[in-house]
């Protein structure tokens, strides 16, 4: 942060010019991966059901589960990475998400994020079928993201 109260993702030094760790990282992406994939497959068998409640509701558990894994890789990868890992510890939330996407990490900054938490949100507290509904739309835009994700932490840490 700026003595203004505004973050400068720039400020968090990540080493070279295309963001590589500068020792050896032990972040095991396998379960992310996983996640995205199983996803994925519930997305497209979703589509091909629509009317499926219960697949959606699967879904949606899915959804669950990949987006805080997506926020735990992400913020373990840019702490590993960061010249102040302490600072990623006491980041925001957003702000996490804006040092991501400034990074490469995230095809999206944090408006589309921000939509995804919410949803996140949503589906923990209640369940109610127009939110279910709404929220499965929505997850076609969030199986891209996570999936840019783990492609790039895959390509970051080999």
């Amino acid at each position: 942060m700026h003595s203004d109260g505004k973050f400068n993702a720039d400020a968090l030094d990540v080493g070279e010019a295309d963001h590589a760790p500068r020792r050896p990282m032990q972040l095991d992406i396998t379960s992310l991966g996983n996640a995205v994939g199983r996803l994925r497959e519930g997305r497209d068998r979703s589509e091909r059901e629509p009317a499926d409640e219960q697949l959606r509701d699967g879904l949606i558990q899915r959804f669950e589960f990949t987006y805080e894994l997506c926020h735990k890789m992400l913020r373990r990868y840019l702490k590993e990475t960061a010249a102040s890992p302490d600072e990623v510890d006491r980041m925001p939330f957003a702000d996490l998400i804006r040092t991501g996407n400034a990074q490469g990490l995230l095809r999206s900054g944090w408006p589309a994020w921000r939509r995804f938490r919410e949803m996140r949100a949503r589906t923990g507290h209640t369940y109610d079928a127009k939110v279910a509904s709404q929220v499965a739309s929505a997850i076609p835009a969030f199986v891209e993201e996570a999936e840019h994700l783990f492609t790039e932490l895959q390509r970051r840490l080999a």
